[in-house]
């Protein structure tokens, strides 16, 4: 059975992606929270500079995986998508 995704988790993931926008904004890039399903896989795409960055894989493992996963235990994943 599905989980209904409330307001509360999209915002304690804002927060979260908050708190490493300013790394990526440095250098010129940024991330958006696409959605979050009702599996509680979260789904973001990395933008500007990010998305054709080569170490926008580790960008991904260590910096938002690892954040998120820390933050927000319930996750069941995360996912990086392109447009």
């Amino acid at each position: 059975m599905a989980v209904l995704v409330n307001e509360d988790l999209y915002a304690r993931v804002e927060s979260s992606l908050d708190s490493i926008r300013p790394y990526l904004r440095k250098d010129g890039g940024d991330i958006e929270l696409v959605e979050i399903t009702p599996e509680l896989e979260v789904r973001v795409r990395l933008v500007g500079a990010c998305e054709t960055c080569p170490m926008s894989f580790m960008t991904m493992k260590a910096g938002v995986e690892e954040n998120l996963r820390a933050a927000i235990p319930e996750i069941t994943g995360i996912q990086e998508v392109t447009l």
